[in-house]
């Protein structure tokens, strides 16, 4: 099954936008995956999306991953050069130029699209 692999920005820029991206993936057919270094990132921003963002993914069906980096940027930039079939969720404009592999997006006021 392919995946969609979400970054820090793709997961609170969808709560802001009360997007339900669990629900929308799942429609789409790709295995959820958040990598445990966005979880800790998340963890870390003191902020009210953060906080619904914790609490949304604390009750969600999700597979996670170790990057085995520190730099979650390069760590799933690697995964998407190895895994070419996955799908990279993330409106961050450098990590979109970074992957020459499908990426998800967020269009319009409340739209995943694939690109």
């Amino acid at each position: 099954m392919k995946q969609a692999i979400l970054d820090t920005s793709f997961i609170l820029s969808c709560v802001r936008k009360k997007i339900d991206f669990f629900e929308e993936i799942a429609a789409i057919g790709l295995e959820l995956v958040i990598p445990i270094q966005v979880i800790l990132e998340i963890k870390k921003i003191k902020k009210p999306e953060a906080e619904t963002a914790m609490a949304i993914i604390e009750k969600g069906m999700f597979k996670t991953l170790d990057l085995k980096t520190k730099n979650v940027d390069d760590g799933i930039a690697r995964m998407s050069e190895k895994n070419p079939g996955d799908i990279v969720a993330t409106i961050d404009k450098g990590l979109q130029k970074r992957i020459k592999a499908r990426k998800m997006i967020i269009r319009g006021a409340k739209g995943l699209e694939i690109i």
